[in-house]
């Protein structure tokens, strides 16, 4: 059974920092591509930052340079590190793996709240 659990979470304010954790089990993980998605009340989901197997990253144009996605495959996590938190970030924020080559491998957490507010 795949589970992808999410922690981290809570209310911050505004310049503040954040740090997510998703801990994978149920894959090989060092296998899959991990990535943070979010959604905010009323809008649509979209792609925060991504990681391949190979560590490659990538981020959504708002958050560069102010957030960081890394990978612990030996405890098979994986972390985004946010910092300078603006109310815009706040949303659902979701871990997402899919396996780098069999694409119908592709699987969800739960997602964990942020809220950045004075």
């Amino acid at each position: 059974q795949v589970q992808l659990v999410e922690s981290g979470g809570g209310l911050v304010q505004p310049g503040g920092s954040l740090r997510l954790s998703c801990a994978a089990s149920g894959i090989t993980f060092r296998f899959y591509s991990m990535a943070w998605y979010r959604q905010a009340l009323g809008k649509q989901r979209e792609l925060v930052a991504s990681i391949a197997s190979d560590g490659t990253t990538n981020y959504t144009a708002s958050v560069k340079g102010r957030f960081t996605i890394s990978r612990a495959n030996a405890k098979n996590t994986v972390y985004l590190q946010m910092s300078s938190l603006e109310p815009e970030d706040t949303a659902v924020y979701s871990c997402n793996a899919i396996h780098r080559t069999l694409y119908a491998y592709n699987y969800w957490g739960q997602g964990t709240q942020v809220t950045v507010s004075s």
